[in-house]
């Protein structure tokens, strides 16, 4: 217990309850997503690689409570938390799992390429590194049309090997853009430890000598990043310049699936446990119930409700038409059908 309380998110004071609960419901919510799409996964009711975001739901959360709608978010491959986050629709997520009509990209994009304009979350891509030059436009035009918008590009440790995330890193610095650039380092590119794809780790070190301002924080801890980024945000809608974010934390499952690596040797037990000890779910819980914000009991009843809405949303969206090839929906159901 010593071990797990050492590892708390820091004080709430100046934080108002409607906030901090705001955000432990959509942490609940994203971590729950992704358990049923992980069930779904097994059971084989999905037929598009998933990369689930269970673990790293404070990052996300963080952030996107510092940014208003008109703030645009570019995601990777691990997207659903940044959707959820940034108040997109769980109808429309879980339909574009299943390949359905009524998903986010209409059925045609999955797991990997959610899509929402409407709040503030353009796009995701399967491509690594691929969304942070795309980020840096929107910036730009955020600058040219002289708004206080921000832009921001969430991606792993794993684009840090990319060409272009420094090419991202120069220009954003070169014309002073409002660019947020936050690596959610989980220490794995897909199945490889950092160790073992960067000589120098120091991503900090990386950015700065591109011009950019840059911090690392711990990543599993909510108020922690959402204190962190509410200072960033701020100064970008000021005309601060881009910022560099990293923060540290850890998937619990696999690169792609329901399945944790531990299995196939790409990760020891001891560091997964030394991981979850620091579940940042189960951290912002402990925190609440220590400010007395919420009791043990409130927060189990606020769990249940979510898996209410998660589990229509799941049904909804598996039961929702397949997309149409031309007047035929039936031509893609069979053919994804002959999948199984």
């Amino acid at each position: 217990m010593k071990k797990l309380e050492a590892h708390l998110p820091k004080g709430l004071e100046g934080l108002a309850r409607d906030s901090v609960m705001l955000m432990h419901q959509k942490m609940v919510t994203i971590r729950m997503v992704e358990d049923l799409i992980a069930e779904s996964i097994t059971k084989k009711e999905v037929g598009c690689p998933c990369h689930l975001y269970s673990g790293e739901e404070a990052v996300a959360t963080g952030i996107c409570a510092n940014l208003r709608k008109d703030d645009w978010i570019y995601s990777s491959h691990r997207s659903h938390g940044h959707y959820i986050a940034k108040g997109g629709s769980l109808d429309a997520l879980m339909a574009e799992v299943y390949c359905r009509q009524t998903g986010a990209s209409k059925g045609r994009g999955g797991s990997m390429h959610l899509s929402s304009p409407e709040i503030g979350f353009p796009g995701s891509s399967a491509i690594v590194s691929g969304t942070i030059s795309l980020a840096v436009g929107s910036a730009l035009a955020f600058k040219i049309m002289n708004t206080d918008r921000i832009a921001a590009s969430f991606f792993g440790d794993g684009a840090a090997d990319e060409g272009v995330f420094y090419e991202s890193l120069n220009f954003a610095a070169l014309y002073k853009l409002p660019m947020l650039f936050v690596c959610e380092n989980n220490l794995y590119s897909t199945h490889l430890h950092i160790s073992k794809c960067l000589a120098d780790r120091d991503l900090v070190k990386k950015a700065r000598a591109m011009g950019v301002h840059s911090t690392s924080i711990d990543g599993n801890d909510a108020i922690g990043v959402f204190k962190a980024a509410k200072k960033l945000v701020e100064k970008m809608r000021g005309g601060g310049g881009p910022e560099f974010l990293e923060c540290m934390t850890y998937r619990h499952r696999g690169h792609v699936g329901p399945n944790y690596d531990l299995e196939k040797g790409l990760r020891s037990k001891d560091e997964f446990k030394e991981w979850m000890d620091k579940d940042p779910v189960d951290l912002i819980e402990r925190k609440i119930i220590a400010s007395k914000l919420a009791t043990r009991e409130e927060l189990d009843a606020i769990r249940e409700g979510i898996q209410d809405r998660v589990k229509t949303a799941q049904k909804k969206g598996f039961n929702a038409r397949w997309p149409s090839c031309g007047s035929d929906s039936a031509f893609v159901e069979a053919t994804w059908r002959r999948r199984e």
